[in-house]
């Protein structure tokens, strides 16, 4: 599978379909891969890749630190998040592309709009995650890794991240640059020596800022507003995936197009579809890509 250097950080890839460019912003929270589009839980049951790759020519990733991208310690952001995607479709020449998200992708699909406005074609929110048991979930998350930190150093995070499959989401000790303390000696190495100090502020200072409200993440409600991109948002409905996210995601959003569905008719013969009837009909505006 290929790979691209963008900013540094090594960023796997995979293009599939035939069409206008869809670039996927992958489920998972903090083990975002590409394979989660066909793999992780309600994205298994409705076999979206089949379907879109029929009509678009879809772009999936693992996210920076996720699967077998790499990483870098530092205090990451949405944006950042939205850098990666915007540096993958230069990578392949590609200059707009319609953008679909699922779980936490969604709060990447909004910092890229408000970032990279003139590259977005449409954007799709598949059940984003958000709401206030979301924020309280993650911060707890983050605070067991610095405990952890604090009481027994770096080089024992690496220790423990490579005695274990775990990720971050279900061992917390082992902190969200585990896949990469796995796959990269010199960056286990180099992250067993940081700074205790500094790095307990880059990840506290990740942590208030990834997860600093109530609803969904990623970017300013007043940015929200000023953005002429259209959307559907298709909500979900459980304690990371707050109703109440989508329904600010249609507030906030003027052109949003707000699919009010249960999860329990989410299935594949009715998602899939309507996915590519939205995306169809702002190809058809938005005239040739």
């Amino acid at each position: 599978m290929p790979t691209a250097d963008i900013d540094g950080i090594t960023t796997r890839f995979e293009v599939a379909g035939s069409g206008p460019p869809l670039l996927m912003f992958s489920p998972g929270g903090f083990n975002s891969t590409l394979e989660n589009w066909t793999a992780l839980g309600i994205y298994r049951r409705l076999n979206l890749l089949d379907h879109l790759t029929k009509h678009y020519t879809c772009i999936s990733f693992d996210r920076r630190e996720s699967g077998r991208s790499g990483g870098r310690v530092e205090r990451i952001t949405w944006a950042d998040y939205a850098a990666q995607g915007k540096g993958l479709l230069d990578h392949l020449d590609i200059d707009r592309a319609h953008l679909i998200g699922g779980c936490a992708g969604c709060s990447v699909l909004v910092a890229f709009g408000v970032n990279h406005p003139e590259r977005v074609g449409g954007l799709v929110m598949f059940s984003p995650a958000g709401g206030a048991k979301y924020r309280m979930k993650q911060h707890d998350r983050f605070f067991e890794h610095l405990a952890y930190v604090s009481q027994h150093g770096l080089a024992e995070v690496v220790s423990l991240a490579t005695e274990s499959e775990k990720s971050f989401t279900q061992d917390p000790r082992v902190g969200p640059w585990v896949n990469v303390i796995r796959a990269d000696g010199e960056f286990a190495k180099a992250y067993a020596e940081h700074d205790p100090q500094r790095y307990q502020l880059i990840v506290s200072g990740m942590s208030r800022l990834l997860f600093d409200r109530d609803t969904v993440p990623g970017a300013e409600p007043e940015d929200l507003l000023r953005l002429d991109i259209p959307t559907l948002i298709v909500p979900g409905h459980d304690d990371s995936h707050a109703t109440s996210a989508a329904r600010y995601l249609e507030e906030c959003l003027p052109l949003a197009e707000y699919w009010d569905v249960p999860v329990s008719e989410q299935t594949e013969a009715t998602v899939p579809d309507r996915i590519l009837q939205f995306l169809d009909a702002v190809t058809e505006r938005e005239g040739a890509w």
